[in-house]
């Protein structure tokens, strides 16, 4: 049984494939077309995938795309008549919505074939039952309450749900226009990040800031019953909708916040502008109010739904720092977050539905990993170091390779580490990484300003020996996904200052043996070596997706201050006596 999984014309365009109900293969556009959050149809995801799976198109027994135009339809004509938006808004939304219609077409168009040729129904599933299929029938749980969360998908926002075996119940939803999602993410352009998925950065600004405006964003947002409003006095877009460009499917959205937002908040920070304490404090309370209205959605979802387990998903999942602070304020014990939260993940999410929901196949899958992507062998690294005439070296035995590695850390460099399949998700999750010592106190400053060319307050995640996680964190979880945001024991922050946040905290990535070997056995090295059990990682890129290939990661390292690269068992170092002058230059910088 092949099911293909597709987010098309959505942020996050992705494709992913189930065979016989256990996914087989995972994969975001925008690591082909190197377009970051590509938003147009995935043609080579969609390949990448049927190769994997040993089909043709023609082979597929069921198509799912995530993503169902008459979900909510009366809820959306009412909004129609009684809010009266400009035509443009409705124009606008309508236009997007048709392309979901031709899928077939234009899977044909990718895959070389005729419409009539591929025979497979297509199954369009509403956007937040499928962010709950990824989030729950995915997970370790057989019983859980589920939280889907984001910016708006089929005209809502929020969907709770009591999920038990292959079926769950929704419970409440959020409606257009009110949305946590929208919320951030108005802000965020506000403050000067106006790129798609921009959220993260201030994410990461806020704990350099105070709660200064946490009376305002608490009637800006607020709770109503089980769910939440926003005050739509200090948006536009229930009125003029959100300007949304996908030209060339690169995602973009227009300002959409109101006057009454800049005359209570003050203008707008321009993106080169200046970051000042004020900014930082807008961000900090934004998050506090996010904080909140998240917390508050649980335990109002937990009276409803009594359990130890939540699962969380959609785009607010990927606020880590809300993340890790679940289970100190909230009753729900254990909280799983996907890989691929966001809409990446409803492409394996809509597969799953139709396996599981329509189907009625039983459950025998759990995502315990997240490498779903590209591998190349080592034969194919040496020939792309070839290709780039720098001069490598090949290390036949793994352990000489680790030691090497190590001695690099420990000697200050930083490096690169291409191995395995490529992760699914907008985290390097020891695969492609660039890795360094967070024992120094200088590297973030280093990787930030010298090799990543991004704002210098962006933290660094500390990947860490599963079994040492409540040696160095002041909770014991897992949090394989590097979904999670913790306090670092207080007595540990002076050891690790290069993965510790202002705030003491840390995005830690849990590593066991099981989900990724060699990367383990790398840190055990250096914990064997420096008694520490953790290496700083963050995504091996510069300013784009996530690197693919071979080709590209060599690329990231000559254009940047990177010290040396491992892909597969050959290595490229810079100090080396013969390593030639490079004169590729970087384009992209961080705003």
């Amino acid at each position: 049984m092949n099911i293909l999984g597709i987010n098309a014309y959505h942020g996050d365009s992705a494709a992913a494939l189930v065979q016989d109900g256990k996914l087989v293969a995972a994969v975001e556009e925008e690591r082909f077309n190197r377009i970051k959050h590509w938003a147009g149809f995935p043609a080579e995801s969609i390949r990448f995938c049927l190769e994997q799976g040993n089909i043709r198109v023609e082979d597929l027994d069921h198509i799912a795309v995530s993503y169902n135009p008459k979900a909510n339809l009366s809820k959306r004509v009412q909004f129609v008549l009684t809010k009266r938006p400009s035509f443009g808004a409705v124009w606008d939304r309508l236009r997007r919505q048709r392309t979901v219609l031709g899928i077939k077409e234009k899977l044909a168009e990718a895959c070389g074939c005729g419409a009539s040729d591929i025979k497979a129904p297509v199954h369009q599933v509403e956007h937040h039952l499928s962010h709950i299929a990824c989030g729950f029938l995915d997970s370790p749980y057989q019983e859980a309450a589920v939280l889907s969360v984001d910016g708006m998908g089929d005209f809502v926002s929020t969907m709770t749900a009591k999920g038990k075996g292959t079926d769950w119940t929704v419970l409440d939803r959020v409606y257009y226009p009110h949305s946590l999602g929208f919320l951030y993410n108005a802000l965020t352009i506000y403050l000067g990040f106006p790129n798609y998925g921009d959220e993260y950065k201030v994410m990461g600004l806020a704990p350099y800031g105070e709660p200064e405006y946490l009376d305002l964003f608490r009637k800006i947002v607020y709770p109503r019953g089980d769910g939440f409003e926003l005050n739509l006095d200090y948006f536009t877009h229930h009125k003029e909708g959100i300007r949304m460009s996908w030209e060339s499917g690169n995602p973009k959205v227009e300002a959409f916040h109101s006057d009454k937002l800049v005359k209570e908040l003050g203008p707008v920070r321009e993106r080169n502008e200046e970051v000042t304490k004020k900014h930082e404090n807008i961000s900090r309370s934004l998050q506090a109010v996010t904080e909140e209205i998240i917390f508050h959605l649980l335990n109002r979802l937990h009276e409803k739904a009594p359990s130890d387990n939540v699962c969380i998903t959609g785009g607010c999942a990927m606020n880590s720092v809300a993340n890790g602070k679940i289970t100190l304020n909230t009753p729900f014990k254990n909280a799983y977050i996907p890989v691929g939260a966001a809409d990446n993940g409803t492409s394996f999410g809509a597969a799953f539905y139709v396996w599981n929901r329509i189907l009625h196949k039983e459950r025998c899958f759990r995502l315990d990993h997240g490498y779903w992507g590209d591998e190349t062998s080592d034969s194919d690294c040496h020939e792309a170091i070839e290709a780039a005439g720098v001069p490598g070296r090949t290390f036949e035995d793994r352990d000489e390779l680790l030691e090497y590695v190590v001695d690099a850390l420990c000697a200050g460099k930083v490096v690169g580490w291409f191995q395995g399949k490529m992760e699914f998700g907008a985290r390097a999750l020891g695969n492609r990484s660039l890795l360094a010592d967070p024992r120094r106190t200088d590297m973030r400053d280093i990787i930030n300003l010298k090799i990543k060319f991004r704002e210098k307050f962006r933290p660094f995640a500390p990947s860490i020996l599963a079994d040492h996680v409540k040696d160095y964190f002041e909770l014991d979880d897992e949090s394989p996904f590097m979904e999670k945001v913790f306090k670092i024991r207080e007595e540990k922050r002076e050891e690790i200052p290069a993965v510790t946040h202002v705030d003491g905290t840390g995005r830690l990535q849990s590593v066991t043996k099981e989900s990724n070997p060699l990367y383990y056995d790398l840190i055990d090295r250096f914990r064997k070596r420096t008694g520490v059990p953790i290496i700083l990682n963050t995504s091996l890129n510069e300013n784009e997706p996530i690197v693919r290939t071979p080709a590209e990661a060599i690329s990231c390292f000559l254009r940047t201050a990177m010290d040396i690269i491992v892909l597969g068992n050959n290595v490229i170092d810079r100090s080396v006596p013969d390593f030639p002058e490079t004169t590729e230059k970087s384009e992209a910088r961080a705003s």
